[in-house]
C-alpha cells in the first residue's frame, strides 16, 4: 500500500533507530515497522541491554535491513561503520532512551555502537526516555536530559502511566505512533 501523500514526507528518508536496554523495547519494533511502512530506510541499532529485550532478527525482519550490534563494531568494516550510520543518517531517534544511556550521551561517553554512532552524527537526535518514575524524576537525570536539550537534543516525553514495575507516572516511553507523528513533523519542517 502506498503512503498517503501527507505521509510522504518519509518516502526515502534515512533513520537510524536506537534501542536501548528496556522492557519498552518492544515498541521499538512497531516503531521501526511503522518507518519502514511509510518509506523510510530505517537503519537500526541495538544495545547489549536491548539485545536481552529483543533480537536483531526482529528488527532485520521489519525493516528488511540489516540490525547493528556492539559486536558489528569489531567487524571487518568495524572501524567506520558508526560513522558511516551517523553520516548518513537524516534523524538519529533512540527509542527507547534508558536513564543509563540518557546519562552516558549527557556525558558524551563512546561506549558501543550506538553512543559512537550519536557522537558521530550530523543529524539531529530525537530521545524517547522510558524508565521508572523515580528514575526519571531523580535530579541526576533531570541535569542529564537539559544537558541534552541544551546541545538540541529532541527529547520526546515520556508519558505517564502504568510501568514494568507496578508504579504509575512519568516514565513510559511515548506511544511508537506519537514518534512517527513528531518525526513526520522534524523531517517535514527541514530539521
Amino acid at each position: 500500500m502506498d503512503p498517503a501523500p501527507e505521509l510522504e514526507v518519509l518516502l526515502g528518508r534515512r533513520i537510524v533507530l536506537g534501542v536501548s536496554g528496556s522492557i519498552a523495547a518492544y515498541k521499538a519494533a512497531y516503531l521501526a515497522s511503522r518507518l519502514t511502512q511509510l518509506g523510510a530506510e530505517v537503519d537500526t541499532v541495538l544495545t547489549a541491554g536491548a539485545t536481552r529485550f529483543i533480537t536483531p532478527l526482529t528488527f532485520q525482519s521489519l525493516t528488511g535491513r540489516a540490525c547493528r550490534t556492539d559486536g558489528d563494531l569489531w567487524a571487518a568494516e568495524g572501524h567506520v561503520v558508526h560513522v558511516g550510520l551517523g553520516e548518513q543518517a537524516e534523524l538519529l531517534v533512540i527509542a527507547p532512551a534508558t536513564a543509563d544511556l540518557i546519562a552516558k550521551l549527557a556525558a558524551g561517553i563512546a561506549e558501543g555502537l550506538l553512543l559512537l554512532t550519536a557522537l558521530a552524527a550530523r543529524c539531529p537526535i530525537v530521545i524517547a526516555p522510558a524508565m521508572d518514575g523515580a528514575m526519571y524524576g531523580h535530579q541526576a537525570t533531570q541535569e542529564n536530559l537539559a544537558t541534552l536539550a541544551a546541545r538540541g537534543v529532541i527529547v520526546l516525553g515520556p508519558a505517564e502511566g502504568r510501568m514494568a514495575s507496578g508504579l504509575s507516572g512519568p516514565g513510559r516511553m511515548m506511544e511508537p505512533e506519537e514518534i512517527v507523528e513528531r518525526v513526520e513533523l522534524l523531517l517535514g519542517a527541514g530539521v
